[in-house]
């Protein structure tokens, strides 16, 4: 089965604009999101874009604020302290990534953790490694939805995340753990890396190699997302090479069409659990 990233996110996407209208209805608000764009990368511009286009869709008050990318530190970060202090935003992001002479640590550890919609904020991190309430990342949190809606129950299930990025490798695992599945975080310097994907029950891949995942590196029986989004020559792929592994396993995410949408549609998740938790 390929699971349709694109229809999970349009479902979300209507849920969340029937919670925002039915809100709206009793207290005349809705939520406020307001992305920091710093300098003119294309990636960024056309993400931030899309941002801004689904937010508008599902009833969500979308600023845009634009810096060259020259633009000190300094200034982001007041600015950033601004938003933190202003009660009608819900959510900051900071769109990565970010030029030379500004620190994403400094960046991330600045926005208000209770409006974090990326759920970078080490708050928000070691909540979720806490295994408490917590914002979590978006693009995990878009994996885990896609991969429950083909199985609900992962109780016992062995997952194995290749990759150990903050941004979806750590998170992932995390988020997996909650659902009681046994847990095997692979990359670069792992031994026997095919051998360790073999076992797994459900395969996340998100290492930026493509087509990395071959045919006889995943069991039959196996559900596979995959995050990886590469250029090759004129065509996007992801880590796994769909072509070869599709007809022969439990579940598979396409790429593009995947985990993309569920992606931005999480992040405006976020945002009205941001909302509701502190403006309700």
């Amino acid at each position: 089965m390929i699971i349709d990233g694109k229809k999970e996110a349009a479902n979300l996407r209507e849920e969340i604009k029937n919670e925002i209208l039915e809100i709206k209805k009793r207290i005349n608000k809705n939520p406020n999101l307001t992305v920091i764009l710093i300098g003119d990368f294309t990636p960024s511009q056309i993400y931030v874009r899309n941002k801004e286009k689904n937010s508008k869709e599902v009833g969500i008050t979308s600023n845009i604020i634009k810096y060259p990318k020259e633009v000190k530190e300094k200034e982001v970060l007041n600015k950033i302290n601004e938003l933190n202090n202003d009660k009608n935003i819900s959510g900051i992001l900071v769109q990565l990534p970010l030029p030379e002479q500004i620190s994403k640590e400094k960046i991330i550890n600045a926005i208000d953790p209770k409006k974090d919609v990326d759920g970078f904020n080490p708050i928000n991190v070691g909540n979720l490694a806490s295994g408490y309430k917590s914002i979590v990342p978006c693009t995990p949190l878009g994996c885990l939805l896609l991969i429950k809606k083909f199985e609900k129950n992962l109780s016992g299930k062995h997952a194995v995340i290749i990759g150990r990025s903050n941004l979806n490798g750590k998170p992932m695992a995390q988020l997996l753990l909650k659902e009681n599945c046994t847990v095997t975080v692979v990359h670069s310097k792992t031994n026997n890396l095919q051998e360790e994907c073999l076992k797994a029950d459900i395969l996340v891949a998100a290492v930026g190699v493509p087509n990395l995942v071959k045919k006889d590196w995943v069991k039959s029986s196996a559900i596979v997302i995959d995050v990886g989004i590469n250029k090759v020559g004129d065509k996007i792929v992801g880590d796994v090479n769909f072509e070869e592994i599709k007809d022969n396993i439990k579940a598979i995410t396409p790429v593009p069409g995947g985990v993309g949408p569920m992606t931005i549609a999480c992040l405006l998740k976020n945002t009205l659990e941001c909302f509701k938790a502190h403006q309700i």
